[in-house]
């Protein structure tokens, strides 16, 4: 046993001096400027955007963006009342995640507890095309297929409505949700399960009073991250909900979202330097807020409820 562990030294010993090992001494730091880009990166884009919109206060008052219910910046007497917009995204946001929510759970708890290997394989890669659908083709799709055959059937929707772009986000979300919560729920181990059943349990109740209960972090940090790419949609709403800012809780008229705005704003609506131009940085601004706070909280659930097995 000494023989060996003088070979081993002495083989060590020998690869340290190898000139290959400088390269180990090199990667590292090259990795950590890799993984420093993302950083760095991300403060470059919250500085600009802290820039803009500090311009922007400079002109408009902080109060009038944040108590004001009328956003009009094209307008006679411009006004910026950023809870028109906020409003507007909320509409999209919650008519997607009762679409999603439940189509994809309902799809993970299958493809977790009742789907045979081979229809697993089939379905969920299936399932998870949807998410490399263009966001412009979805947008497409509720404008000449969703928003007309709703208006076939209730005829007061308007060719401009939030419940056309909010089914069809929800649609695209379906696969965040149920890829993520079938993750969840298939990292709970089969002794769970099988005690489950010892105990009398059907597979029903095995999946929805022991799973889904043991995967809640998964779950809930898939919901919240499918609701921030909801927030974030863009092409969708542009092309589908109109571009009429609506603080009113009516769901048939067209609306703008904050994404929506930015859009029509940036394709040229308005000069550089004005003030409807530093806009979209205080919008932006307020739609970055949006995402990290959905995004701590994921993290927090994740944190909260995750399960060690």
């Amino acid at each position: 046993m000494t023989t060996t562990n003088l070979k081993v030294n002495e083989r060590i010993a020998q690869n340290q001096n190898k000139k290959s090992f400088k390269s180990d001494k090199i990667a590292p730091v090259i990795l950590a400027i890799i993984a420093l880009i993302s950083i760095l990166t991300t403060i470059g884009i919250l500085v600009t955007l802290l820039t803009e919109t500090i311009t922007f206060f400079t002109r408009v008052p902080i109060t009038e963006f944040l108590f004001s219910m009328e956003w009009s910046p094209f307008g006679s007497k411009p006004s910026y009342g950023i809870w028109a917009l906020v409003l507007g995204t909320l509409k999209i946001t919650v008519i997607a995640a009762l679409i999603a929510v439940p189509i994809g759970l309902g799809a993970a708890v299958y493809l977790s507890e009742y789907a045979s290997p081979m229809a697993k394989k089939i379905i969920k890669p299936t399932l998870e095309l949807l998410s490399g659908i263009p966001t412009i083709v979805f947008g497409f799709f509720a404008l000449t297929f969703v928003t007309p055959l709703l208006r076939s059937i209730f005829p007061a929707i308007n060719s401009f409505n939030s419940i056309s772009p909010g089914i069809v986000v929800g649609i695209m979300i379906i696969p965040l949700i149920s890829s993520m919560s079938e993750d969840a729920m298939s990292s709970v181990p089969n002794k769970v399960r099988e005690g489950a059943l010892g105990m009398g349990a059907t597979k029903f109740e095995v999946a929805r009073k022991v799973i889904m209960p043991a995967a809640t972090s998964g779950i809930m940090a898939s919901i919240v991250l499918a609701i921030s790419r909801a927030i974030g949609e863009t092409m969708i709403v542009s092309l589908a909900a109109g571009s009429t800012p609506n603080s009113s809780l009516d769901l048939t008229n067209s609306i703008q979202t904050m994404t929506g705005y930015i859009v029509q704003v940036a394709t040229g609506d308005a000069t550089f330097g004005s003030t409807t131009y530093y806009s979209i940085y205080a919008v932006g601004f307020t739609l970055f807020l949006f995402t990290i706070i959905m995004n701590l909280v994921s993290h927090w659930i994740t944190r909260r409820y995750r399960e060690e097995y």
